[in-house]
């Protein structure tokens, strides 16, 4: 059997039947990296001989009749998560040999779970980017089309499992991180509810691993089914043991159904600030499709649904607040002086990111009390429907585009050029509420290229798009391996 490929589930009971065992799944993964990653350039931080050692390590522990959910799968980890002893850079070339010295809590919850690490996967510099390339370890391609990008900032995770290198990776999504590259690469991803996952130790370089919780952003699980992202969600979800873990524990609530039939589903396929290429549009059509020939009962258009239009600015002021403590006080001034001059009907998503940048305290209240109210909107749809079905970007993974100036990159929409920023707002639908979101393949666009859709449901209500993606993954046929 070709081990590389198979689900994290496939691999847990073959390991249960003594069928493999982790040192030979663990050397298949290497010997597969080795062969084939030069080409794809995913796994920038290989840490094979202490995968070895944790394969032997689980090996035993099987034997001596240990069984944890992850006992002896290879995984692979996003660059930006802290483990000790290798490297985390960001992508930052200053920080190129800065180690940390202890485990993220995602890592920790990996090993605890009995996972085998085989190494770190590339990302975009600072995370800041819908592609995965930086100075230190240069560009991942994506699988399917070398040209292309898989998406970022977890492109090299997404790219790694649709090559086969680990059965599972954990990365971070607040602009469709984990979703994006997903969709990109033709794999699955789980975008969870604000606050599910803890997030300490993926942080940047230098930064101290406190157990804060950045707004919008998540920490999440990716794989090459609908039921591993699950599994890895239950390894991952619980709150940080130095603050709420204190005194709370997770108890998620079940998917509200089992059955297709059972669904309401509302499909949005328009956004008022994008195109909706018609590879997308085709990908939504089928989903739709599926849906009805299963029983669900499917809507296009809900009066319910908060303005997509506001929940866009909000979601861009937020988004870019966040980024004005970050940067230097003489950029910062020269950012305030543009964002002056801008005309006060400029309702660009440009001058939105801009304004954000600088935006006050008192405006970033304003924004927040927005997104509460925005949050009880959802609160409605949700009681109307089960998930909504909507685009995660607007077209297939786009050829790679190093223009230094991001600002100056076009994204092409079946020949309509829009600014490349614009391509976030799909991913600002499920982030800025702080929503769960379920990333599913759906098949190829004409030219070859996987497509995906995001399906998101009500706040920790994180079973319900999961179950539903792998309702449609029956019917879809959920992941294929590059040709």
């Amino acid at each position: 059997m070709e081990w590389n490929l198979a689900t994290a589930e496939i691999l847990a009971a073959a390991l249960r039947a003594g069928e493999v065992t982790s040192v030979e799944l663990t050397d298949e993964a290497i010997a597969r990296i080795e062969r084939e990653d030069e080409a794809i350039n995913a796994i920038c931080v290989p840490d094979f001989d202490r995968a070895r050692a944790a394969a032997r390590g689980a090996d035993q522990a099987r034997a001596r009749g240990e069984d944890r959910p992850l006992l002896g799968i290879p995984v692979t980890v996003k660059e930006s998560y802290n483990i000790a002893g290798l490297p985390t850079t960001w992508g930052i070339p200053p920080h190129r040999n800065y180690i940390p010295a202890e485990d993220a809590v995602q890592v920790s919850r990996l090993k605890a779970a009995g996972a085998v690490v085989l190494g770190k996967t590339n990302v975009p510099l600072r995370l800041q980017d819908v592609q995965s390339f930086n100075e230190i370890y240069g560009t991942t391609n994506n699988p399917w089309d070398h040209s292309r990008t898989p998406g970022g900032s977890s492109g090299g995770s997404a790219a790694a499992l649709a090559s086969g290198f680990g059965a599972l990776s954990i990365g971070s999504d607040i602009a469709g991180s984990l979703r994006t590259p997903a969709h990109f690469c033709g794999v699955f991803a789980h975008k969870p509810t604000l606050g599910l996952a803890a997030p300490r130790g993926m942080v940047p370089p230098l930064a101290p691993p406190l157990p804060a919780e950045p707004d919008l952003a998540v920490v999440g699980p990716m794989a090459r089914s609908a039921r591993d992202l699950t599994l890895l969600l239950d390894v991952m979800a619980g709150p940080d043991p130095l603050t709420l873990g204190v005194a709370h524990r997770v108890t998620l609530p079940p998917a509200r159904h089992e059955r297709l039939r059972d669904f309401r589903v509302l499909i949005l396929e328009e956004h008022p600030l994008i195109a909706t290429g018609s590879a997308v549009r085709a990908a939504l059509n089928r989903v739709a499709d599926v849906l009805v020939e299963g029983g669900a009962r499917v809507e296009r258009h809900s009066p319910l649904v908060p303005d997509l239009t506001e929940g866009a600015m909000l979601y861009t002021q937020l988004h870019f607040s966040s980024a004005a403590a970050r940067l230097p006080v003489e950029v910062y001034e020269q950012l305030r002086s543009h964002a002056a001059g801008l005309g006060a009907d400029d309702k660009s998503l440009d001058a939105a990111r801009l304004r954000g940048t600088v935006s006050s305290h008192r405006e970033w209240i304003e924004a927040n009390g927005g997104r509460e109210l925005h949050r009880h909107g959802w609160r409605k749809v949700f009681a109307e429907f089960d998930a909504v079905v909507c685009p995660i970007t607007p077209t297939p993974a786009f050829p790679h585009d190093h223009n230094p100036d991001s600002m100056e990159r076009r994204i092409d929409i079946d020949g309509v050029e829009y600014p490349y920023w614009d391509q976030l707002v799909w991913a600002g639908v499920a982030t800025m509420p702080g929503l769960p979101a379920t990333a599913v393949p759906t098949g190829r666009s004409p030219e070859g290229l996987p497509v995906g859709v995001q399906l998101i449901g009500p706040m920790f209500e994180d079973r319900t798009p999961l179950r539903l993606a792998e309702l449609l993954e029956e019917e879809l046929g959920g992941f294929q391996a590059p040709k």
